[in-house]
């Protein structure tokens, strides 16, 4: 169950997106040809503890075997049409037209991220969502190759982690979801858990200032 106001009558704009984040609602469209949009509160949240993410050995052995790259921040227009493009693992989608060009505008101000997995020139999978404070409220997710979305999670969740964020809230809980981690929490709970979020400053781009560690030498064979 959800709260819903259907639909708002009122310009979306990127401040007005923000506002709606931190008092603990988002919008949404019916579909993509919906010229509405409405807000959702739901009465059940669903979020990511990150201390509680659950990184399987057999996804550990599909990150080390997989060629993949994960990029942050290089294709929003790219990400967002593959989450909002209707596929095997979707029948519909809700993000029309307002929502892409609202969110890519929060993308240009810096406050909406992505995480991209890439097979060389081919974009196969990613995510995207809004870092706010230190909550990140996930948007969507797509993959168009095996476990491509769960390795976007993977490094979205260390990403947090390693920026000091306190809350990764993903709307609603799937199975999916749930079989890396993800709960459902009363919207009461909820709205303690993003106050306090709201209360720090992620640093979404820490992981990139990180030394990175140089892979050791090769022996050389004795003689």
């Amino acid at each position: 169950m959800a709260t819903r106001v259907d639909p708002f009558n009122i310009e979306i704009t990127p401040e007005l997106i923000v506002r709606a984040y931190r008092a603990g609602i988002f919008p949404m469209a019916e579909d993509a040809s919906s010229t509405d949009l409405f807000w959702v509160s739901p009465d059940m949240r669903g979020i990511i503890p990150l201390g509680g993410f659950k990184l399987s050995a057999s996804l550990r052995k599909s990150i080390r075997r997989n060629n993949f790259v994960v990029r942050v921040d290089t294709d929003f227009p790219a990400i967002i049409e593959g989450c909002a493009t209707v596929g095997s693992d979707r029948e519909t989608t809700w993000i029309n037209a307002s929502i892409r060009a609202v969110y890519a505008d929060l993308f240009r101000r810096g406050v909406a991220h992505t995480v991209e997995v890439w097979d060389g020139a081919e974009l196969v999978g990613g995510l995207y969502g809004l870092a706010i404070g230190g909550a990140f409220f996930g948007e969507s997710m797509f993959h168009r190759r095996t476990d491509a979305s769960k390795i976007a999670l993977a490094h979205l969740v260390n990403r947090l982690n390693v920026g000091g964020f306190k809350l990764l809230d993903t709307q609603f809980l799937t199975d999916h979801l749930a079989s890396l981690g993800g709960i459902e929490i009363p919207r009461e709970d909820y709205e303690v858990r993003l106050a306090n979020a709201l209360g720090v400053e992620g640093d979404w781009s820490r992981l990139d200032r990180l030394p990175t560690v140089p892979a050791p030498p090769p022996k050389t064979p004795p003689r």
